[in-house]
């Protein structure tokens, strides 16, 4: 068996609450444009569907806040499979929903649970990883996700032929499976081991660590020397009373904080989210027709997702932070442009008080508008898609961790919140405008990751206090990093 199998094995495990909030995001999209959802709820207007959607990820934005302390309190195992419960509970309401009222709690009590998962799992992942795989790991997130995205779109396309109510009713209750796979899954895996030493667990975590390393054998001098040194690192952040909110927002902490929730801002504003829900609609802008066309060309959308996260899993840990995110502004911007481009300068836009059709005139332009939205989700799924997630959880001290995640997470759903309640609205008013808007997004993301990210790939979590304590300029700063890197290295 070889060193991190078990590691892989429990992080696969976790990741598996990225599939549960993934297939959330996915059945949104597709069940807002069946006729008989629609009908059930009295065809809901661009504002009602927004509410619809974006209540999902006020409840996340909650939930964020609320699954820092439930991390640091009852662990972040617990969190997890408390998220996976309260998950089950919402999707039955969702599913069973009498009316629209119930239909929002429902979609409120799940995104409650996907602020647990998402805070919880990878900050899970990044504990239990050793620092040569910590990208792949938690990378991991990131892929389960677009699986869950991947399956809610053909599940719904499977039952869009239903001619009654359970053609948006089976959707909703199947994602009770996944959640009720990591609820039963997650009590044999292991506690994070650098919780178990912060709560002065010390035997536990060595077994803990064992097992992710070395098999569960306790006498590895590996796993000593990384037990000893994780130790070391806790008792420090004890003697400098590393411990309360406040001291997010006191150097040198604040700016990890404020890093940590720029990334999660940026991927907001990468306009994923808006290609997620909106999707049909788009297809619908760039030509494709038919009845089933535009959910037919989401469910390949969600397949390029998949795929293109493989070569993030494969060699974020090889290409770096910097880098890969660098690589996915330049990329998604400029399928942003092109988007913009085909719909700006070749289309028939018609408005009305209840819609705005957008009509390509040239095919070969409407085709290429096509491949722009796979290209982007392509760009965006090998990049900020998987790296968003990994470097806000890599960055904190242990003590810190949980509370600053919490924060960084929240800021992901918060603005998840805003571009979901207000897309609907954009891609009626202005249409290619939002595409332009994303793409001067991805041109600011690329100078900020450029002038202010200092690298972390293969980098201990204890390591980081290292590299985030000099200047906020990351290319002024790296030969600093590794010369105090190399020194502390030479005095262990």
């Amino acid at each position: 068996m070889g060193r991190n199998t078990q590691s892989y094995f429990v992080a696969a495990i976790a990741s598996v609450g990225g599939m549960i909030f993934g297939y959330d995001i996915g059945i949104i999209s597709n069940i807002l444009t069946l006729d008989e959802f629609n009908s059930f709820f009295d065809n809901p207007s661009a504002r009602a569907q927004g509410i619809i959607t974006s209540f999902l990820t006020l409840g996340c934005f909650i939930g964020s806040f609320i699954a820092g302390q439930l991390c640091d309190r009852i662990s972040r195992k617990r969190t997890i499979i408390l998220g996976s419960l309260v998950f089950i509970g919402g999707s039955v309401c969702q599913g069973a929903a009498p009316n629209r009222v119930a239909l929002i709690a429902g979609r409120f009590i799940n995104g409650l649970a996907v602020g647990f998962l998402s805070q919880a799992v990878p900050t899970y992942q990044s504990e239990l990883a050793a620092p040569e795989i910590r990208g792949r790991l938690i990378s991991l997130q990131q892929w389960s996700i677009n699986w869950g995205v991947f399956a809610a779109f053909w599940i719904c396309i499977g039952t869009s032929g239903i001619k009654s109510n359970l053609s948006w009713r089976i959707p909703l209750y199947v994602q009770v499976i996944p959640a009720a796979i990591l609820m039963i899954a997650m009590p044999m895996m292991p506690y994070s081991p650098r919780w178990l030493l912060g709560k002065g667990r010390d035997e536990e975590a060595l077994k803990s660590l064992a097992r992710l390393r070395s098999g569960g054998d306790t006498t590895d001098p590996t796993v000593i020397e990384e037990y000893n040194i994780i130790k070391e690192a806790i008792r420090l952040e004890k003697e400098s009373s590393l411990n309360s909110y406040s001291e997010l927002f006191k150097y040198p902490i604040r700016r990890r904080l404020v890093l940590g929730i720029t990334t999660q801002v940026l991927q907001q504003f990468t306009g994923i989210n808006v290609i997620m829900y909106y999707a049909p609609s788009i297809f619908k802008q760039a030509g494709v027709g038919g009845e089933n066309g535009p959910r037919l060309a989401q469910g390949v959308n969600g397949g390029v997702l998949v795929l293109s996260t493989i070569p993030a899993i494969l060699f974020v840990d090889r290409w770096g932070r910097r880098f890969t995110l660098m690589m996915g502004a330049v990329g998604c911007g400029l399928s942003y442009l092109v988007l913009f481009l085909c719909i700006a300068i070749n289309a028939d836009i018609v408005k009305t008080a209840k819609e705005t059709t957008v009509t390509i005139r040239n095919k070969s332009v409407s085709r290429l508008a096509i491949v722009m939205v796979y290209t982007f989700v392509a760009f965006f799924g090998v990049s900020w898609g998987p790296v968003g997630w990994v470097y806000p959880t890599e960055i904190f001290p242990m003590a810190m961790r949980s509370k600053g995640t919490s924060f960084t997470t929240a800021a992901n759903w918060g603005f998840n919140f805003i571009v979901g309640l207000v897309s609907p609205m954009l891609i009626k008013s202005i249409t290619w405008g939002l595409y332009l808007i994303f793409f001067i997004c991805m041109i600011i993301a690329f100078f900020i990751v450029y002038l202010f990210y200092p690298e972390t790939k293969g980098r201990t979590l204890e390591e980081m206090e290292i590299v985030f304590s000099g200047s906020i300029w990351a290319i002024k700063d790296k030969s600093r990093v590794k010369s105090e890197l190399e020194n502390a290295k030479r005095i262990e």
